[in-house]
């Protein structure tokens, strides 16, 4: 059974399945690091916050999809990406939310965002 992540809000929670095969170190270092929390910051149809992770790109991407989970390794930052938009540099995308992302949307600046083990 795959490894599930769990990102909550104050209003929402959605499961995240790790693309463990796919990311390997990424996942890995992620899922030992977890339960962790930040503050949300807002770019596009993108929420990210910084995270006390350090991973290098493993086989980064330019582009994203909605409902990727990725690690953003120039700013040491979570990403969740809900809509259409892409990153600003590569990510490496570790993990996919099979349901709705459009939760997200209602996500303002500087909210409390948590993940933990699923």
């Amino acid at each position: 059974m795959p490894n599930k992540i769990v990102i909550s809000t104050e209003d929402f929670e959605v499961e995240a399945v790790l693309l463990e095969e796919d990311r390997p170190e990424t996942c890995e270092k992620i899922w030992n690091a977890l339960p962790i929390e930040g503050k949300a910051s807002l770019y596009k149809e993108e929420i990210y916050f910084e995270i006390p992770v350090d991973i290098g790109p493993e086989d980064a991407t330019p582009s994203a999809e909605k409902g990727d989970v990725s690690y953003w390794p120039e700013g040491n930052s979570f990403c969740v990406f809900f809509g259409e938009s892409q990153p600003v540099s590569p990510v490496n995308t570790f993990a996919k939310i099979e349901e709705s992302s459009e939760e997200f949307r209602g996500v303002e600046s500087g909210e409390k965002i948590e993940v933990r083990k699923g």
